[in-house]
């Protein structure tokens, strides 16, 4: 598995989240892909070979491991951050076609022999602001993320019956002759790296779900604004409409009244 690969595919999208996705993407690879890459391969790499039974039966010990480790810590975490970093993809994609929109923009405005390089790169370099179908798009993969951490974290509860590794564990399974006695290779060790993965799944739940109230206040902020610009120039509209209505108004009165003086003076005059 090529991590660097994913890296760069999550820095471009890193470049139009907010301060909290930076937060989150920088925990995501310092504390959890590096740690797992660097010290947790190395503690699981000799699981199987050191998981040892008080028994000669042949097959009972492989049995036996199969029953307690149905599935690799290791490749575990690593379907959890591959499911994770997933949904940050989906805006990756949707900031892509954006800037084929524009650059197809740009191209029919302006023509491909006025483009310059640079203006590629300035159309390249844009961040994006999350409005509109990306704030929706950008919302969903926040929501996935928190979706795919909590079921992977009550996957590793559930499969291991908590995240406490034991020294000892109890196999009846068949074909050991009798209930056996098998040993953990450092429980210990384990059960440290284990909270601590746990740990940082749970610190990256929190940002996501910081950030994704964040953006639902700052759509609310945006939407009460909008509301209220509505309002102003509905108010206006009609400050002028009654502001001309009584300059009409007014200028009928006075109308009006001029033919009401002549009128008088004619008769006057007969």
């Amino acid at each position: 598995m090529s991590w660097d690969k994913l890296y760069t595919l999550l820095g471009g999208v890193n470049k139009h989240s907010t301060s909290l996705g930076k937060i989150w993407l920088s925990v995501l690879f310092i504390f959890r892909i590096t740690i797992l890459v660097l010290a947790a391969e190395s503690v699981w790499g000799d699981e199987q070979s050191d998981f040892t039974c008080n028994t000669q039966q042949p097959g009972c010990k492989n049995v036996c491991y199969d029953h307690f480790f149905p599935v690799s810590h290791i490749r575990l975490w690593c379907l959890q951050l591959i499911f994770v970093s997933t949904p940050a993809l989906l805006v990756a994609m949707h900031v892509a076609y954006r800037k084929r929109g524009d650059k197809r923009t740009m191209l029919a405005s302006n023509g491909t022999e006025n483009m310059s390089n640079t203006d590629l790169e300035t159309l390249k370099r844009k961040r994006l602001p999350i409005t509109g179908p990306l704030w929706w798009t950008y919302t969903c993969s926040l929501f996935f993320r928190l979706i795919f951490e909590g079921g992977f974290m009550y996957a590793l509860y559930f499969v291991y019956d908590g995240f406490h590794m034991p020294r000892l564990v109890k196999c009846e399974q068949w074909p050991c002759p009798n209930k056996v006695d098998c040993f953990i290779s450092r429980p210990t060790e384990k059960t440290v790296f284990t909270i601590f993965m746990v740990a940082s799944s749970s610190i990256c739940m929190m940002l996501n779900v910081a950030e994704l109230c964040y953006l639902i206040v700052k759509a609310l902020i945006r939407c009460a604004e909008r509301s209220k610009k509505r309002k102003r120039r509905y108010t206006e509209n009609a400050t002028r409409e009654n502001e001309k209505n009584e300059m009409l108004l007014s200028s009928s009165t006075d109308s009006s009244s001029i033919k009401t003086v002549l009128t008088s003076k004619e008769r006057d005059g007969m």
